[in-house]
């Protein structure tokens, strides 16, 4: 058992970025759920598919690599806020990720939204991650 699922969330795409993989399985939760819709609409993975099957059910994602290069469009993928030490903030101190190109996963009361849609309904929240 884990205790902090979003890190293996991230870590389990971490790692098939870096093995090359094209698919890879997750357990699934409704805060993972809603990560990936993230990341799939701000263009980091390819597509994704939920499947409901007895207990937890399970997220396939198909990652995303450039077609020249062939290295993966997701180049790093951090946790902030953990379990031990949750990072909250404003909505006047939501962080900028790479200066605009990178995005932050922020979990607020209208739901989880990256921290520009975040800015634009003017509310704050917990900072689960950056991705770039």
């Amino acid at each position: 058992m884990y205790t902090d699922p979003i890190a293996d969330y991230l870590t389990r795409i971490r790692n098939a970025n870096s093995a090359g993989h094209r698919v890879v399985e997750i357990p699934a939760s409704n805060l993972k759920k809603d990560i990936t819709k993230i990341l799939f609409d701000q263009g980091y993975i390819l597509s994704y598919k939920f499947e409901d099957d007895k207990v937890q059910g399970t997220i396939k994602i198909a990652l995303k690599y450039d077609k020249l290069t062939k290295e993966p469009v997701i180049k790093n993928l951090k946790r902030v806020s953990t379990p031990g030490l949750r990072k909250y903030v404003g909505k006047d101190e939501l962080p900028r990720v790479l200066n605009g190109l990178g995005i932050a996963v922020v979990s607020t009361s209208h739901g989880v939204m990256t921290s520009k849609q975040a800015q634009k309904e003017s509310v704050g929240g917990e900072v689960l991650c950056y991705v770039y």
